[in-house]
């Protein structure tokens, strides 16, 4: 791994590292404020529009490289009551890959089919190809 993507990792860990929940006891989503914006304040809108932009172009060599080895699949899961914002995420988020790359699926009620299968068969038949990227958005 070169230098430059370690850094771009690290700093992707800092961020991310106070909202990561490693054990699930003991946690209580009421006890999230969804107000909280970590590091960028409204002072920060500005700092938080660079890094979302950088984020998205380095997303978009990373994919060029998945893409090309064509050996493992990434997942990435949206998963909040209507009006959340999900939608929004996905578009800001997800703006500078490749669309050829990427599967997404909407999960909405399930279906009588789905229904008479176990709860992760539902999920199970949309899991993205080697290579690309699926996005689950769920309410």
């Amino acid at each position: 791994m070169d230098k430059k993507r370690r850094e771009i990792l690290k700093k992707i860990e800092k961020l991310v590292d106070p909202y990561r929940i490693t054990k699930g006891k003991g946690f209580r989503l009421k006890d999230i404020d969804p107000g909280d914006t970590g590091e960028f304040g409204s002072d920060q809108k500005p700092r938080a529009k660079e890094m979302l932009a950088r984020g998205i172009r380095w997303m978009a060599e990373e994919q060029d490289k998945f893409y090309a080895a064509d050996r493992h699949s990434m997942l990435l899961v949206f998963k909040a009551m209507d009006a959340a914002g999900k939608d929004g995420t996905i578009r800001h988020v997800m703006s500078g890959v490749n669309p050829q790359g990427c599967q997404v699926y909407s999960f909405k009620q399930p279906s009588m089919e789905e229904l008479d299968h176990d709860f992760l068969w539902h999920y199970q038949r949309c899991l993205p190809e080697r290579g690309r990227i699926g996005i689950f958005n769920r309410s």
